[in-house]
């Protein structure tokens, strides 16, 4: 046995997902960083400080996120081989990101290195599924081992089986859902994060969702029990990211309102920001009946969280109550609202198009109520998708409904399922049509304006529009996956699709650099210019209007929102009170 000093290389890659035309999706800079990279990392330097593989033998971990980084394969092939043994961990793999991480798989198994694929997909169908489905079988055909579950608490072992080239095929600890008080928390060395939109990092407060929509893979991976990390582990989390720079971070909490430990993660950022002063703050994810929460939204605030992404999904009562996402109550939906915006947040609503009951004509009357009713940032719209992991997907394949074959295809903007009363090709025009409806130019003034009549930061407010719209219509790609310029690299293609040949790619790629930066050159005057008449206007910040208007001194009965409620109540209900004036958190 070699007893000299020796060296295990582990590499980490986030992978990314192939475009309409087989190009893998990449930017010079991304809009999101991956929470599971930054976890996975943590855990991996724990491993190495801990010597799991022996006392002479040094671990080295490297991390990768390909949406904003084009992958050296060869060079870590190459470093992997000089070390003389190693691994390729492909992390957080969605379902959409899983083919193009099998591809890459193949550049690593053809020199021998041994490759494990874990995330969402993997653990999403070994929680729901009877049976391995065909790509999953597929990638252990090819000698890819797959991990389901959470790498806490079993990442020593995966480690080394590794180091004992003792990889078993299949890695399932779904059953085993660790407590996060006291292990590692997520962090990324500062030349990761600098690659993403303002220096963002991101960490989890915590894991699993009380809720049970149907549509949702996070209840089913994670668990519909709250495990949450501590406020000493969130305050030493962040602190170790002051120290490199890094001061704003995405909390990827599914929904941080129903972290049981909100408070007091809540009051020791409160004191970290108030009394020491420290520039520290925070994108977080919420439901709608957060703000019911007492001191919830007041503390948010103090403690750093300007953006807040929440899952409003639908306002047709028919559509939620069919996704058992009963916790949505839609008279609530513009108090709620209101509350973020009073304490000065951005908020962005998550809405799904492609319900049951959904047809083109009701999903253009809900956006419109929602524009004037509700004092919401922006919208961003996604296709139904069943998600492997979730109880939509589970139940389609029980009764062998076709769903479409390929896995880079759900990445909640493509069609993946036949619609009740909907072609797909109407589907498609109502997803398009909806972004172009929400982001008039109309629509995004008057969005300014009520910004600028609470005193929010309009500039900030007028960069989310431009960057949610422009995404969208300009460079064909939804927002959460968008970035700042766009890389394509000849020869990472998809291999069903051709690589295309020199002459004609690189002049065709100059033109369409020349051609998106004028639609974005063009996009940014003239939301610009509609920021500049708001901001000359002498009487902005008296403006009001019916979504600004609070709660107590409306009639909700005569709001539209009311109106699609009402008409779907049972007739003991609509002779009843109010539901606006309820005082039930149910």
């Amino acid at each position: 046995m070699n007893t000299g000093k020796q060296t295990f290389r582990l590499v980490l890659i986030k992978p990314s997902h192939y475009d309409d035309d087989g190009y893998v999706i990449q930017w010079l800079r991304s809009s999101i960083p991956s929470n599971t990279l930054a976890a996975l990392y943590s855990l991996a330097h724990d491993c190495a400080n801990r010597r799991i593989l022996g006392d002479n033998v040094e671990l080295i971990v490297e991390p990768y996120d390909e949406t904003n980084t084009v992958l050296p394969i060869q060079k870590i092939i190459q470093a992997i081989q000089a070390d003389g043994q190693g691994m390729v961990g492909f992390v957080g793999v969605q379902t959409n990101q899983f083919p193009h991480a099998v591809d890459l798989a193949g550049h690593f198994l053809e020199a021998n290195i041994a490759v494990v694929i874990g995330g969402f997909h993997v653990s999403g169908c070994l929680s729901m599924l009877p049976s391995l489905p065909q790509d999953l079988q597929q990638a252990i055909d090819k000698g890819i081992t797959l991990f389901a579950g959470e790498a806490e608490e079993h990442l020593d072992g995966l480690l080394q089986d590794a180091y004992q080239h003792q990889l078993k095929p299949l890695y399932n600890v779904m059953d085993q859902l660790p407590g996060l008080h006291n292990l590692p928390s997520p962090f990324l060395p500062s030349h990761i994060i600098k690659n993403t939109l303002g220096r963002l990092s991101s960490f989890d407060a915590g894991r699993g969702c009380p809720f049970q929509c149907s549509f949702c893979t996070i209840i089913n991976v994670q668990g519909r029990k709250s495990r949450w990390r501590s406020a000493d582990d969130i305050e030493a989390l962040i602190r170790a990211n002051l120290a490199q720079g890094i001061r704003r971070f995405f909390i990827t909490d599914d929904d941080f309102a129903r972290n049981k430990d909100w408070e007091a993660i809540l009051d020791r950022c409160i004191t970290m920001r108030e009394d020491e002063k420290l520039p520290i703050s925070f994108t977080i994810q919420v439901d709608t009946l957060c703000h019911k929460i007492p001191r919830f939204i007041e503390k948010c605030a103090r403690a750093g969280c300007r953006n807040v992404f929440i899952g409003l999904e639908n306002i047709n009562p028919d559509s939620l109550t069919g996704a058992k996402k009963r916790q949505n109550k839609i008279w609530e939906y513009r108090k709620m609202a209101q509350m973020w915006k009073d304490h000065g947040c951005t908020t962005v609503a998550g809405y799904i198009l492609g319900f049951p009951s959904d047809t083109p004509e009701t999903i253009a009357r809900d956006i419109a109520i929602i524009q004037k009713e509700l004092p919401l940032d922006c919208l961003e719209f996604f296709y139904l998708t069943p998600l492997p992991g979730s109880e939509d997907h589970q139940g389609l394949s029980k009764q062998g409904v076709w769903m479409e074959p390929d896995m880079n295809s759900y990445d909640l903007e493509h069609v993946t399922v036949k619609h009740p009363s909907m072609s797909a090709e109407t589907w498609q025009q109502v997803y398009r049509a909806a972004w172009e409806q929400y982001y008039t130019p109309e629509h995004v003034e008057t969005v300014i304006r009520r910004a600028a009549a609470k005193g929010q930061n309009i500039n900030k407010v007028t960069s989310f529009l431009t960057w949610f719209y422009g995404c969208t219509t300009i460079e064909g790609i939804h927002p959460l996956e968008g970035g700042i310029f766009r890389r394509k690299i000849r020869t990472m293609r998809r291999p069903t699709f051709p690589k295309e040949n020199p002459l004609w790619f690189y002049p065709k790629r100059v033109f369409e650099v020349l051609q998106t930066g004028l639609k974005w050159g063009m996009l940014v005057w003239k939301f610009q210019g509609i920021l500049k008449r708001v901001k000359a206007d002498p009487d902005k910040k008296s403006y009001t209007d019916l979504a600004l208007t609070p709660v107590l001194e409306q009639d909700d009965e005569e709001l539209g929102l009311m109106q699609v409620f009402a008409n779907h109540l049972p007739l003991s209900r609509k002779n009843s009170p109010s539901p606006s004036r309820s005082t039930s958190v149910s």
